[in-house]
């Protein structure tokens, strides 16, 4: 999906009708005894960071949603047993953690004791003043601090009506929100017109946390991969990687705000062809890391480009449907090239090289470490990710049904960007902070981006097309 934030959704006025878990469902939480399995390391580092930052005395939203049209009137009742069914299959979306002194414990409630409470805001015929009241109603009910930290609502109209889910971080990554549109609305068409719904159920990933804490605590600070880490953040002066280019940041200066830029890159035949181009090198991602280490280097001047690279940790079919965050990350480092092909001989051999220390999740390793990263922001580094999203049930749609991947743009001091291959071309979306030089940087990243893979394939041609002297 188009990845975006609340203000640049296509958010229309209508009638605001809001779910939440019940009073009963939050009641019988409350009495639960507690689940043996554990957090994921992921999770628990996002909580924690969260509490760090609140600690400092700032509130910094870091949720994330999903945003799509249902066509005509809809049919509350039919929507709800949709949400409801949709909460169900996965395990996560029932799942809280609770303090005991310094130490995380998670609770999950059983299918036969989840419901949802329905309630009629009112009507909104302006479309900022929906906005703003969606935000803030989100920024307090997916706080990563609370439980519940999930809403779903839904903006009611006669000609169409359009679903916002949103969600703390420690429930969903980018791969669980896209294919919400298609679940949802196959589990409403299906109520509606008394079809029964088929399927497999979705992996657990509550069991997928049990089964990747008990991997990781397997290892201790002898490990190579923790080695590996070990040598990449010392050749990072002892700091996780940002991004190497001028923010017009202080050092030590509070927490900026940030801003989100987003746009298309390219459109379907020049994503297509870049992707021909970057195939011998493996794929657009490696051309995207590649691109980005040149331009950065020309804007920044450094003499390597050193960044974690997301990649997806559902290695079994078994969570392939499932809703969770599903990520670990793999350290790279690509020295100045001399030209395109060569950052891309590097990535490619980078990325073979470390895609392996991802299984194990970097906030072991860096407790392995003995490292004080005390997190200060919400973002422990910057990301360049690349997804293609093209094979995802419902994709080919998600322009026709205005679906949206939603992120919530606070504070932060890192930049976070991503691009997705989608049906219409490649799609870019970046946040960063709020600072003249720092909006001028990433603008001419942007634009460094889109001109470079854009003219990759065509400078390739032309070289082949050269005659040669002997």
């Amino acid at each position: 999906m188009r990845i975006s934030d609340i203000q640049r959704c296509e958010v229309r006025p209508g009638r605001l009708v809001e779910w939440t878990f019940s009073p009963a469902t939050v009641a019988a939480a409350a009495a639960l005894r507690p689940d043996p399995r554990p957090p994921a390391y992921i999770q628990e580092s996002h909580i924690r960071t969260a509490r760090s930052v609140r600690e400092d005395g700032l509130f910094v939203p870091t949720w994330l949603g999903a945003a799509f049209d249902l066509p005509g009137r809809v049919d509350l009742d039919a929507l709800e047993r949709a949400l409801r069914g949709w909460t169900l299959r996965h395990e996560t979306l029932r799942s809280g953690f609770r303090w005991t002194g310094d130490d995380m414990h998670r609770f999950t409630l059983g299918e036969t004791d989840v419901s949802l409470r329905r309630e009629v805001v009112g009507d909104f015929t302006d479309p900022g003043a929906l906005v703003r009241y969606l935000q803030d109603r989100f920024d307090v009910a997916a706080d990563a601090l609370g439980w519940p930290n999930l809403i779903y609502a839904a903006v009611v109209r006669d000609d169409s009506t359009s679903v916002y889910m949103a969600f703390d971080h420690t429930n969903v990554d980018a791969y669980s929100l896209q294919r919400i549109p298609d679940e949802v609305h196959e589990l409403y068409a299906a109520d509606v017109t008394g079809r029964r719904v088929t399927g497999h159920p979705a992996g657990s990933y509550v069991d997928f946390c049990e089964q990747e804490r008990t991997d990781a605590d397997g290892i201790d600070d002898t490990h190579a991969i923790v080695a590996r880490w070990r040598e990449f953040i010392g050749r990072c002066e002892g700091r996780l990687p940002e991004f190497p280019v001028d923010l017009g940041l202080s050092p030590g200066g509070v927490l900026p705000a940030q801003k989100l830029m987003c746009e298309p890159l390219l459109d379907a035949d020049a994503a297509a062809s870049f992707e021909a181009y970057c195939r011998p090198w493996g794929g657009s991602m490696v051309g995207v890391l590649a691109a980005t280490s040149l331009i950065v280097h020309e804007l920044g001047g450094q003499p390597y480009y050193r960044t974690v690279v997301p990649l997806h940790t559902r290695v079994k079919s078994a969570w392939s449907d499932s809703v969770g965050w599903y990520v670990g990350g793999a350290p790279i480092e690509v020295p100045a090239a001399r030209d395109f092909e060569e950052a891309l001989t590097t990535v490619r051999a980078e990325l073979r090289a470390n895609r392996s220390l991802a299984r194990i999740p970097l906030a072991r390793v860096l407790r392995l470490l003995g490292e004080d990263f005390r997190p200060t922001s919400p973002d422990l580094y910057s990301i360049v990710s690349y997804v293609d999203a093209r094979a995802v049930p419902g994709a080919a749609r998600w322009t026709e049904k205005k679906a949206y991947g939603l992120i919530r743009v606070s504070y932060g001091d890192q930049v976070c960007a991503w691009v997705n291959r989608l049906h219409e071309g490649l799609w870019f979306a970046c946040r960063y902070p709020d600072t003249d030089v720092a909006h001028k940087n990433v603008r001419r990243y942007a634009e460094g981006l889109r001109d470079l893979i854009a003219s990759a394939p065509a400078r390739a041609r032309s070289r082949v097309a050269e005659p040669t002297f002997t």
